[in-house]
């Protein structure tokens, strides 16, 4: 409120915290009667378990809830509620899986996966936490731009490093430290975000000047395409060195749409799509993997005895239809795999395409609670930061999903917050933490000016 005498009342933009925790509640629930129904539909009785998960799902919400109220109370309402919803939902699948899978998913090796993944939400939300009270404000982070770029370089080369570096079906992606695994690029994921952001912050202006002017398109200087080539220098190191062919597509795609997002200049989506489809064909020809993943994309039926995971994912798809064989009534742990890199196709053999596309729905909103925190930030470093997370976000979901429906090459990337994977869910609770600090700061009202701080102001300006 204003103090001066007679001046109205100020704007002061609602917390809205009480509506989270309504939809928090209905988040809940969601997860709670997903793994009722599981328990119904396989075993005929609802599962033993179900006070330990639901207790745990309340925990993770009410915790959540907390944090946010205590250290950004004016951060977005609607992201915690989405994403426990999909939390709810993958370790619903997850436990469904574990209830067919001992002999065969696993070879005999049986360990309860969807405890795991309890255990790992359970990390992530510390990881949560740490972020939005460890970071009070996202600006400071711009101070450590390229201290976040060589965490990045190292982070991405931690795989390659004997001893440590694990080769798991035919990718270099993990390393392992005791008796646990870790996947370093979700980590170099947010530090590239971050070393982004601000370094685009600092060469917007020379990047964004046109060159020549090509179909109607203007497309930017050849002095200019030092970063950009960098970038796909460094994702095609990315796929001869740890054979990922999702991390690389991740990456550029990231950097690509970043570097629009800051100059406005549609000329480097231009150079970047070129750029990919050079990579892409040089892939091809060179590496032997790469060119197997698109072999078995666009003859899957050729082999069935190599390819049986991208068909008996389709043949899950198809047997799901619209509207799904039910909770627990169909066979997703026929499909190697099906908990982590095809639990998209578990989801849509048990709740069919309607499912898939409520799924896509909720990851459709997260995307765009992220750009709208983008959209009203105040700073130049926050919107391209919160717009390169919700990118992310949105390019990692389309080729999972692309993958598994055979509408792109697999990857081998997870999905967010549904697939079994620590590193995969504490980094990405880590992501929200960021955006939630973001749409606090964005959303928090300005500092009030005192009546005399106001009277002394307007002094020095009539003298």
């Amino acid at each position: 409120m204003s103090s001066g005498l007679g001046s109205s009342p100020a704007w002061v933009p609602r917390k809205r915290r009480g509506a989270e925790l309504v939809l928090l509640s209905m988040s809940v629930v969601i997860g709670i009667a997903a793994y009722c129904a599981v328990g119904l539909g396989v075993e005929g009785r609802i599962p033993a378990g179900v006070a330990k998960l639901s207790f745990s799902l309340a925990a993770v919400a009410v915790a959540t809830h907390l944090v946010i109220r205590k250290v950004a109370p004016y951060a977005d309402p609607v992201l915690i509620p989405l994403v426990v919803a999909l939390n709810g939902l993958g370790l619903a699948m997850i436990y469904r899986i574990d209830l067919s899978c001992e002999d065969y998913c696993l070879g005999g090796n049986y360990e309860p996966l969807a405890n795991a993944q309890l255990m790992w939400t359970a990390i992530g939300l510390i990881a949560f936490a740490t972020v939005l009270i460890v970071i009070r404000d996202h600006r400071r982070l711009q101070a450590y731009t390229f201290t976040f770029g060589l965490a990045a370089i190292v982070l991405l080369l931690l795989p390659l490093i004997p001893g440590i570096g694990q080769d798991i079906r035919g990718a270099k992606i993990w390393i392992r430290l005791g008796p646990f695994s870790f996947q370093p690029g979700e980590a170099a994921k947010i530090c590239l975000a971050i070393f982004f952001a601000g370094y685009l912050v600092v060469k917007r202006d020379a990047l964004a000047l046109a060159g020549r002017r090509i179909a109607g398109i203007d497309l930017p200087r050849g002095r200019d395409l030092g970063p950009i080539l960098v970038g796909w220098g460094i994702s095609i190191l990315i796929l001869v060195a740890q054979k990922d062919l999702g991390s690389s597509l991740l990456f550029f795609g990231l950097f690509v749409v970043m570097l629009y997002i800051a100059t406005e200049r549609p000329g480097w989506l231009v150079v970047g799509g070129v750029l990919f489809a050079a990579g892409s064909y040089f892939g091809y020809v060179a590496f032997g993997h790469v060119r197997n993943r698109f072999d078995v994309w666009l003859h899957p039926f050729s082999d069935p005895d190599n390819n049986g995971q991208i068909i008996n994912g389709l043949f899950g798809l198809a047997h799901g239809g619209i509207l799904g064989r039910g909770w627990g009534l169909g066979s997703p742990e026929l499909t190697p795999f099906s908990f982590s890199d095809f639990i998209a196709s578990a989801f849509g053999e048990e709740l069919g395409l309607t499912g898939i596309m409520a799924i896509l729905v909720i990851y459709g909103l997260i995307v765009e609670r992220g750009l709208r925190i983008a959209l009203t930030c105040r700073d130049a470093f926050g919107k391209l930061l919160a717009a390169g997370l919700a990118v992310s976000m949105a390019l990692q979901v389309f080729v999972v999903i692309g993958g598994v429906t055979r509408l792109i090459p697999l990857t081998g990337l997870t999905t967010p917050f549904l697939a079994q994977g620590g590193s995969s869910i504490v980094m990405n609770w880590a992501i929200i933490a960021l955006l939630l600090r973001i749409s606090d700061q964005t959303r928090r009202p300005a500092p009030e000016v005192s009546s005399f701080e106001s009277d002394e102001a307007t002094q020095v300006v009539k003298l």
